[in-house]
């Protein structure tokens, strides 16, 4: 299960890292592999991720660690869910709410 995202505009690469479960080395790694995640650079040169890189880095991470895919294979996804103009997350967020409305109807005919 992917962690909650805190509501803020920009995290640090230490914040970044905690919520992923990954060290600082990996999310470095990983913005020179997959040029969809580009931190803004403060005048210090400090990365700070907006909340689209850090949705992108869950991607990232789920691809690669829970689905297995190899670096390139979790490329190629990434770029064939863009084509195809899904969400790079899997299914649509409208889908998704369907779906769970489906299920609450269910329960509540079980219910009465």
């Amino acid at each position: 299960m992917d962690p909650a995202i805190p509501d803020k505009t920009y995290f640090r690469i230490g914040e970044v890292a905690w919520l992923l479960g990954v060290e600082t080395h990996v999310l470095r790694y990983w913005e020179s592999e997959f040029k969809t995640v580009r931190p803004v650079r403060t005048r210090t040169d400090q990365r700070l991720y907006r909340r689209q890189d850090v949705e992108e880095l869950l991607r990232i991470r789920r691809l690669l660690y829970e689905e297995r895919f190899t670096l390139d294979g979790a490329k190629k996804q990434i770029a064939r869910l863009r084509r195809e103009g899904e969400p790079a997350g899997g299914e649509d967020e409208h889908e998704r709410l369907r779906r769970i409305k489906e299920g609450l109807l269910e329960l509540k005919r079980i219910m009465d």
